[in-house]
Parts: C-alpha cells; sequence; structure tokens
C-alpha cells in the first residue's frame, strides 16, 4: 500500500503555490462552484458523514440523534440505507424529513445515489437519467443542495472517448435539470474514471455550472498523473459543495489529509468533508467523535 513521504505531498517551489493559489482564488471569486442557492454551506470548511457504512442501519431519527451526539454537522444521505429518504416518498412524508433536519443541528446535503451514466445500454442509460431528475426533485423538496452520482466505468468495445462523452452529455442533462430546482449535481471521482486527468475530461466535456466533483480521496489521486499536488491543483476549479473523505486515522487505507485540508482551506474552500468508512467500529458514535476530533486537529494545525 502506497504511503506518500512528506516531500511528495508539499507543494514544490514557491511559484507553484502561488500560482495555484491564484488560481483557487480566481476561481472562488467567479463563484465557479464553492456555493449555490440551496443549502447554506459551513462558514468554513467543516466535517460531515455520509450514511454508507457505519450509518447504514440507522433510520432517520436514530441518525440524526446519533450525529447529534457525535457533534458531526452534516450527512450524506445514501440511497438503499434504512433513513428510507427515497424518491417513492411521498409531500407529506418529504416534508416531515425537512421538518427533522430543520428542527436539528444536522444539514441533510442531499441524497447519495447510485446513479451512473457510463451503460451503452440505451434503456438503462436513460433510466439512471431519469432516476436522477428523480434524486434532484426529492433534494429540492426536503431541503438539501445536491445529489450525488457515478461515472462509472468504462466497456469493452466502446471506445473510452465515447464512454466520457456520453458521462459528460448525461451529466450535463441533469443539470440542467437541477439548475431550475436550485440543486447541485455532483459526480463522485470514482470506478475505472477515477484518475483525476480522466474526471476532468468528463467536466471540460459537460462544461456546465451545476455540475461539480465530488472529490472521493482514492488511491489514483497519488499513483496516477504526476502525483497528488498536481492532480488535486488539476481537478480543484470542479469541485463542488462536498468531498468524500475516508478514516482519518489510516486504518483504511493512507492519505494525505494534511495536505488536503491545508491545500483546501488556503483555496477558500467552504464545503463538507464527508466521512466514507469501511471500517466497523465497535461503538460508531464514539468513532465518528473520534473522526470529528481528528478533522479539528487537521484543520488547527
Amino acid at each position: 500500500m502506497y504511503a506518500p513521504s512528506p516531500s511528495s505531498l508539499s507543494v514544490s517551489t514557491p511559484l507553484k503555490r502561488r500560482n495555484f493559489l491564484a488560481a483557487c482564488a480566481s476561481f472562488a471569486a467567479s463563484g465557479g462552484s464553492f456555493a449555490h442557492a440551496a443549502t447554506k454551506l459551513p462558514e468554513a470548511m467543516s466535517f460531515g458523514l455520509v450514511t454508507y457504512q457505519w450509518a447504514k442501519n440507522w433510520d432517520l431519527p436514530t441518525l440524526i440523534a446519533n450525529c447529534e451526539t457525535a457533534g458531526i454537522g452534516a450527512v450524506e444521505l445514501r440511497s438503499t440505507h434504512a433513513h428510507g429518504v427515497e424518491p417513492e416518498l411521498s409531500k407529506t412524508e418529504r416534508d416531515e424529513v425537512r421538518r427533522r433536519f430543520a428542527d436539528s443541528s444536522v444539514t441533510c446535503v442531499g441524497p447519495g445515489s447510485d446513479e451512473r451514466f457510463d451503460s451503452p445500454d440505451p434503456e438503462k442509460l436513460r433510466a439512471a437519467i431519469e432516476r436522477t431528475k428523480a434524486f434532484l426533485q426529492l433534494s429540492h423538496d426536503i431541503g438539501s443542495s445536491g445529489v450525488k452520482v457515478k461515472p462509472d466505468r468504462f466497456w469493452p468495445d466502446v471506445p473510452e472517448e465515447k464512454t466520457i462523452a456520453q458521462i459528460a452529455a448525461s451529466l450535463r442533462e441533469v443539470a440542467d435539470f437541477a439548475k431550475n430546482l436550485g440543486q447541485q449535481v455532483r459526480l463522485e471521482v470514482h470506478g475505472q474514471l477515477a484518475a483525476p486527468t480522466t474526471i476532468v475530461e468528463v467536466m471540460k466535456a459537460c462544461d456546465h455550472p451545476q455540475a461539480r466533483l465530488c472529490w472521493n480521496c482514492n488511491p489514483q489521486d497519488l499513483e496516477t498523473g504526476e502525483g497528488f499536488e498536481s492532480n488535486l491543483r488539476l481537478a480543484l476549479p470542479w469541485f463542488g459543495d462536498t468531498v468524500h473523505v475516508h478514516e482519518l486515522d489510516g486504518s483504511w487505507k493512507p492519505y494525505p489529509y494534511d495536505q488536503l485540508f491545508r491545500t483546501l482551506k488556503e483555496s477558500g474552500y467552504k464545503g463538507w468533508c464527508l466521512l466514507e468508512t469501511s471500517t466497523t467500529p465497535k461503538d460508531t458514535v464514539a468513532a465518528l467523535k473520534a473522526q470529528q476530533a481528528m478533522f479539528d486537529a487537521f484543520l488547527s494545525r
């Protein structure tokens, strides 16, 4: 497993650092991605939770209560989990979800769908697009700000450039739909398109302000292209309101979180860093508290 050395994670020259920060400042000033109209963003970069996997068995009242106990300020509702927040909810049920979050200290950032835009089957592709639109309507109705989607893979006998173009076009269609609802479509850096150079190709081809990246802290960030610093700088102009992180102590996979959070702070990022877990703690609420404390420690450095 790759363990990055400190030298491989730092900005290599003052000039590179100045250029990078200038680009970030220009991007933020342009309104490129760090804010939009639905759920209010935190005043500073903040920590939250994806219900995958630690919270997958919590119903909605339990989820909110446990997040409040752990001091977790936001949650992404991964589809199919016990919270039950799905496009099939009635208007009354959607209003109840909205009320529960409004009455709590926890922000719902939106559903985390499992919809993917890579299929060469036109019917499956259309179904994914329409289901994403249903999730966007749900997100609007419950008072959240966007929906996570996936790219997701390349297919035998289909040129990679064709798949990239198809994903970009699909993303643009759902982003157009999202615009009218004040929502953001968050393309998770995932699957066979997880190399930052590849996912940025998708974003360039999509070219829609409501379509943003959800950085996913993947091994490819370190192992492809010119390394972590270069990959992060390449993708940052397309960052949306959410970033997925994993266990911050490296118990799942090592990752240069110190450099990630420092760079995001320097760029003026004000979104949510959402914990997406794979380990199995004995006491999940205590583990959440510990992860929140680690995040706070990273930001205080």
